[in-house]
């Protein structure tokens, strides 16, 4: 077996280099860390290193001068630039300049894990696509150990897919931190829970989790929701009021739907993010709150930040890491679970699906998610009088699906014979070169990395 690679971590920022370090011991890499371009220099004097992940902005020379600097000299180590979304030019150029590959900041754990598996590609074997692992990577029994224990920390957390496993894999090195996270996903995937269990999994697990959503207070009383007020503030303010900040002192602050906060407040929650100082409003005086912060949004804040109804400055403070979660249709190994719980939950007894029920559940596409299997499988419930839910006990358009025969899953997750051959084809013809075979697809390098991930669940075990 080959010795693990030795990865040159160059980043200015602790915390983040820190967080990064953690998260690539945890895919089995040896990391030597570096917070400017000189001791990035003095570490390779010092040591071999197989790759080299350098941050554009440093505090004494500019990631992409180091760059040059080091092609100069002759040395030819792969180098991953990491750069913030407004840079994204400047790297593509540095790409042509000699860089391996680059990633946009706020960095996808997942995609930094495939993107540092392909610059290593001559050290995996032959046809490894090396699926969110390190060249080692964690063993199977030591996932499922991870996993378990995230589980039982959050009982009724269903996990059975690859999506959510991968998921529940990124929390288990996000969680010890103290850095923000900013959960994405559809309306109903699940992203509370995916809080709750951050939280739970953290070294804040003993504090409070307060969670508030910003989209279901007032916009004229938002404000002292989350940074309190003093008595006489406002017309109607009779007694002060400590705020969201100061009630989750020591715990979580759970920001949902961060995409409405109102344009006018995201300086001030930028503000006390970085300076862990809150105004009431009515005083002048800050006050100091100690808060985790965990935002969760169903909208795409790019394009809310390019539509000028989000801060850019906002984003990237929030968004030091973020979770993507998937929709239900894209984790079809979790429908039959999440039933068979919500219906042991709502019954308060056994309850079974008929195969056919099941058949329906499978072949409906959700469209509202977990939120909407929840409901589904509550009416059933309350319909149905002895301890087997038929397809004529759920919802209509679930139902129908018992007449027309199971559909095939919206999911993307599989895979034709036609695009399977030429998604082949364009790794071959680019070398296995993800970036390349996407550009050669016409596709994203994610979207790629999806369909890769479903080719292998595809292919039957040796």
């Amino acid at each position: 077996m080959n010795a693990p690679a030795k990865i040159l971590l160059v980043e200015d920022e602790p915390a983040q280099r820190r967080l990064l370090a953690e998260f690539l011991h945890s895919l089995g890499y040896q990391v030597v860390e570096a917070g400017s371009a000189a001791e990035a220099l003095n570490g390779l004097g010092s040591s071999c290193v197989d790759l080299i992940l350098l941050d554009v902005r440093l505090p004494d020379q500019s990631g992409l001068d180091l760059l040059g600097v080091l092609r100069r000299q002759g040395v030819q180590t792969p180098v991953v630039i990491m750069t913030a979304y407004a840079d994204l030019r400047q790297a593509v150029s540095a790409v042509k300049q000699g860089a391996t590959d680059y990633l946009a900041k706020p960095l996808d754990l997942d995609e930094l894990a495939l993107v540092i598996a392909d610059a290593l590609a001559d050290r995996l074997p032959a046809g490894d696509w090396g699926d969110a692992a390190g060249p080692t990577g964690q063993s199977a029994s030591t996932a499922k150990a991870t996993i378990d224990r995230l589980k039982s920390l959050l009982p009724g957390l269903v996990c059975e897919s690859p999506a959510m496993r991968r998921v529940l894999q990124t929390v288990a090195v996000v969680a010890p931190s103290d850095v923000p996270v900013l959960i994405s996903g559809p309306t109903g995937s699940g992203k509370e829970m995916i809080a709750q269990l951050i939280h739970r999994a953290s070294p804040r697990s003993a504090g409070p989790m307060v969670a508030a959503n910003c989209a279901g207070l007032p916009e004229t009383l938002l404000e002292s929701e989350l940074f309190g007020h003093t008595k006489g503030a406002f017309t109607g303010a009779d007694q002060a009021r400590v705020g969201l900040f100061r009630a989750a002192s020591g715990g979580v602050l759970f920001l949902d739907e961060i995409g409405e906060l109102p344009l006018h407040l995201q300086p001030k929650l930028l503000r006390a993010l970085e300076t862990r100082q809150i105004t009431p409003v009515g005083s002048d005086r800050p006050v100091e709150v100690d808060i985790r912060l965990i935002a969760a949004t169903n909208r795409n804040l790019v394009e809310q930040i390019q539509a000028g109804r989000f801060r850019e400055d906002l984003y990237y403070r929030l968004n030091v890491i973020e979770l993507s979660l998937p929709p239900l249709v894209d984790r079809p190994e979790d429908i039959l679970p999440l039933a068979r719980q919500f219906a042991q939950e709502f019954a308060g007894a056994t309850v079974r699906f008929s195969p056919q029920a099941a058949e329906c559940l499978l072949a409906y596409c959700w469209p509202g998610n977990v939120r909407q299997l929840r409901n589904a499988v509550h009416r059933a419930c309350l319909l149905c009088r002895g301890d087997v839910i038929l397809p004529e006990h759920l919802p209509p358009q679930v139902a129908a699906l018992a007449e027309t025969g199971p559909q095939p899953p919206a999911s993307p997750g599989r895979l034709g014979q036609l695009e399977r051959a030429a998604i082949l084809a364009a790794l071959q013809e680019c070398g296995g070169n993800r970036t390349q075979a996407a550009k050669k697809l016409g596709i994203s390098r994610r979207a790629l990395i999806y369909k890769l991930r479903a080719l292998q669940e595809e292919e039957p075990a040796s």
